[in-house]
């Protein structure tokens, strides 16, 4: 028996409007994506950083978002707690601090910066030269990574590409596991070794052999080992409640919503607000975000995102527990009305 058209022509159209949800999904960040709002610190004179600030202001407006620091160590300092992308030094020898590990955009945008910085300089000196009478200096400003990404990965490429497979990763685990195995505790377990052995592998593959990762081996490993099981026990808890259709749950949770903003390629600050913070909640761009700052930036707050991980994990455990016992009870109350039923549990007939 053939299936009727109106079938036919109703599952091409579903079919053609899921590919522009996905279309949308993965070109929507790129496309509304603007530089703005980046924290960059100021060291110098209050009257000289005004003026500075009032031309980048000009030239790239709501570009910077500026930071006074106190003085060159304390704008290091702020870089290498990502408290800021980078900074402007003013003085006798005029300074731009980038960190390409934090971002190679970014990296790009200062080296721009630092060119205009030289111009201006060099004309207001020139003014200042002219007028008393004396010779124009040579203004030079030095372009300085103070967190360069490493030899082996020198455009952070690899990085920003193995966010992608993380979150299939997790994906794959959460649904494999859940269509191959029955009952809740057996899922819990299977995916507990998964995450441990995936994040082992990954962890090597990504720093013993590639080179993209740095810092510590085991810390690493346990970031991808907690995204792993972020993403995964979800799936696996939502599939305990509602059954084998909970595994919709990753493609549409973690592919299409939390992938596409979860900045692994671009400053938070780049996404449309809130956009950029609310990524930050999920597993894919707090893993992201994690395992940047234990490869490059050893002094940053990680808390955040190994709380974030953590959360999505537990949480997705518990659904996996509740389904579980739910299941049990409904089963029980189910052998109960069929006892009854059959008259197993009726009252004994007096003598």
């Amino acid at each position: 028996m053939h299936s009727p058209w109106r079938r036919v022509v109703g599952i091409g159209i579903v079919l053609s409007l899921v590919v522009g949800v996905i279309v949308l999904a993965f070109s929507w960040p790129g496309v509304t994506s603007e530089s703005k709002n980046l924290p960059i610190a100021f060291v110098g004179e209050a009257a000289q950083l005004e003026q500075i600030e009032g031309a980048l202001e000009q030239s790239a407006p709501g570009v910077i978002a500026p930071v006074t620091a106190d003085d060159r160590a304390d704008a290091v300092d702020r870089i290498e707690h990502r408290e800021v992308y980078g900074a402007i030094v003013l003085g006798a020898q005029p300074e731009v601090l980038q960190a390409s590990a934090a971002s190679p955009v970014v990296s790009g945008l200062l080296a721009t910066v630092a060119a205009q910085l030289q111009v201006q300089l060099t004309a207001a000196a020139a003014a200042q030269a002219q007028a008393a009478g004396v010779p124009a200096p040579t203004i030079a400003v030095t372009v300085t990574d103070v967190v360069p990404l490493a030899a082996t990965d020198p455009r952070g490429v690899g990085l920003a590409s193995a966010a992608f497979p993380l979150v299939l990763g997790g994906m794959i685990g959460g649904i494999a596991i859940t269509m191959a195995l029955v009952g809740a505790w057996r899922r819990i377990v299977a995916l507990l070794v998964y995450a441990v052995v995936a994040g082992a592998v990954v962890a090597g593959v990504l720093q013993g052999w590639l080179g993209v990762l740095q810092g510590d081996y085991l810390a690493n490993a346990g970031a991808y080992a907690l995204a792993f099981a972020a993403i995964g026990a979800p799936i696996v808890g939502f599939a305990a409640l509602v059954g084998r259709a909970g595994v919709a749950l990753g493609p549409v949770l973690f592919l299409l919503i939390a992938n596409p903003i979860s900045s692994a390629t671009q400053p938070v600050e780049f996404l449309p607000e809130p956009w950029g913070a609310v990524g930050q909640w999920f597993p894919p761009g707090a893993a992201a975000t994690l395992v940047r700052e234990l490869s490059y930036f050893p002094k940053a707050d990680t808390t955040f995102p190994w709380l974030v991980l953590a959360v999505w994990a537990l949480a997705g455990v518990l659904l996996a527990l509740l389904g579980h016992f739910r299941e049990r009870g409904a089963a029980t109350q189910e052998a109960l009305e069929e006892a009854v039923e059959e008259g197993a549990l009726s009252e004994p007939r007096s003598s």
